[in-house]
């Protein structure tokens, strides 16, 4: 027998390597609709336990039907809300563009806000009253000429085949995670527990909290309050309600976002001369804020997980700008996973120490056991009596 040049174990593992390496490589294209697909599934998994239970856990016919409740409750209404949007947001472009090739005056809401409304009135004269002034500033904050980046957006919103490609595989993925997914949670388990042995159990539990805590507690909230100050946009009289809509439902993601966008509809509503409309809309934001943020968001959440704003902040640029719309789903989502990871590492440390601490002041015999505040109070004394 030759003996051979690499053992068979270490072999077997870089070919494990090697063909997980060129997986990623070719299907990193399925790798955005399929994170969706997780991150519903883990969201929505209670409710389709339930729903399992109710159909005598035939996982097939549940799976349809939780299929069948996505669709009709979560991609229909964000797909009539995004082609609005986009459809107004065009009208933006368009209007941009007439204004840069003729110039324009400055609004009269702008001149009657206090304060501040001569100022704007001379930055608007300066910046976009005058022609061609418009494709400056864009050239200046871009790099690219209005008419390219007007392009672009025409382009962005009519690629539909694209977007309809990306859902139908993120609904075939949710169609298999509801079905086979505790069997393929029982097979991560088992290969887990050789990886990150006596780790594996407690950090793979958090995962599937914190993923439901965000989802639920951030972007469900966002999604509501999105809707529900969009359509009080719409009866205010605000011009394209649905594109700000969908922009605080954005920064209802950020703390703070979402009171900044109502009050700066407020502000130009009272400006315009709507005083009455601009007054409701504040104070029905301010009623919705408090009652979403003393009842509904610690019901949803119902947990301990609380992303700090800096993770939150990176987790939705970084998002978008990775994966595009996809992105604000998912990057607060794995921010949050990793500030969970981190708070378990350290959970772990501390009772490390801990165990430490008390096994080094174990007590002699005859001794009463000492709890863990008594050794931890010893340990400065003994420290101070020998300086």
């Amino acid at each position: 027998m030759r003996a051979p040049l690499v053992p068979p174990l270490t072999a077997a593992r870089w070919l494990l390597v090697l063909i997980v390496a060129a997986g990623i490589y070719f299907f990193h294209g399925f790798l955005v609709p399929v994170l969706a697909a997780l991150v519903i599934a883990f969201a929505s998994w209670p409710i389709y336990r339930r729903l399992l239970a109710s159909v005598e856990g035939n996982r097939t016919i549940a799976a349809t039907l939780a299929l069948i409740f996505i669709v009709a409750f979560l991609v229909v209404p964000i797909s009539f809300a995004a082609t609005y949007a986009v459809n107004e947001i065009r009208e933006w472009f368009g209007w941009a563009v007439e204004t840069n090739r003729h110039g324009a005056p400055t609004p009269e809401w702008i001149g009657n806000l206090p304060v501040v409304g001569e100022w704007l009135n001379e930055q608007w004269i300066r910046y976009i009253g005058h022609p061609g002034a418009i494709g400056e500033l864009f050239q200046l904050v871009s790099g690219a000429n209005i008419g390219s980046i007007y392009r672009a957006v025409l382009a962005a919103g009519g690629s539909a085949f694209g977007i309809l490609l990306t859902l139908l595989f993120m609904l075939i993925a949710l169609f298999f995670a509801y079905r086979d997914g505790e069997l393929f949670v029982g097979q991560l388990d088992r290969l887990g527990e050789r990886i990150l042995p006596m780790r594996w159990e407690r950090i793979s539990r958090v995962v599937p909290k914190t993923i439901s805590a965000t989802v639920m507690g951030m972007t469900v909230i966002a999604i509501g309050e999105g809707v529900v100050l969009g359509v009080a946009y719409w009866i205010a009289g605000v011009p394209s309600p649905v594109t700000l809509g969908v922009i605080t439902g954005f920064m209802a993601l950020i703390p703070g976002g979402a009171p900044l966008c109502f009050t700066l509809v407020s502000i130009y509503l009272v400006a315009s001369g709507s005083h009455v409309a601009g007054v409701a809309l504040f104070a029905w934001g301010a009623i919705e804020l408090f009652i979403v943020d003393k009842t509904l968001r610690p019901k949803l959440v119902g947990g301990p997980i609380k992303l700090p704003f800096l993770p939150t902040f990176f987790g939705l640029i970084g998002g978008v700008k990775t994966m595009g719309l996809l992105g604000l789903f998912i990057g607060p989502v794995l921010m949050a996973l990793l500030v969970a990871i981190w708070r378990e590492w350290i959970r772990e440390i501390d009772l490390i120490d801990e165990a430490a601490l008390i096994a080094a002041n174990a007590p002699l015999e005859g001794e009463a056991p000492r709890t863990v505040d008594a050794v931890k109070g010893e340990v400065p004394a003994k420290r101070t009596q020998a300086s």
